[in-house]
């Protein structure tokens, strides 16, 4: 009888390690998929910051391009906010196959991607 408790009182503690195992395995993969997130997003931060200094940059070389071909500042100034305006109406209209759809895709190719390369 006692070898039968002792039998059970140590599958006990088998199954608690076991479990105690897998709760930190979990913890690991999820920090370790977030902290994946976490740099993706910084990188992804600091190259729209920079694309976008660029961008407001050749905006202003363009309008002046537009000036000297108008010879008005205030025309060139307005045919690149009119570019910017039938982008952005653009964009609108194709957001979902142009935003929501690349995004979504990479936010799960970043959470799955690395459980299929565990398995």
């Amino acid at each position: 009888m006692k070898e039968t408790f002792a039998k059970a009182e140590e599958l006990a503690e088998h199954l608690k390690e076991y479990i105690n195992n897998r709760m930190d395995e979990v913890k690991l993969n999820t920090a370790e998929k977030t902290s994946g997130l976490a740099a993706a997003v910084i990188a992804g931060a600091v190259v729209f910051f920079f694309f976008m200094s660029f961008i407001f940059f050749a905006s202003i070389a363009l309008a002046f391009v537009f000036t000297k071909i108008t010879g008005e500042l205030y025309w060139g100034f307005l045919i690149t906010g009119g570019i910017y305006l039938i982008m952005a109406l653009l964009i609108w209209i194709f957001r979902v196959q142009l935003l929501q759809l690349p995004l979504m895709n990479a936010l799960l190719n970043q959470f799955y991607t690395e459980d299929e390369e565990d398995e």
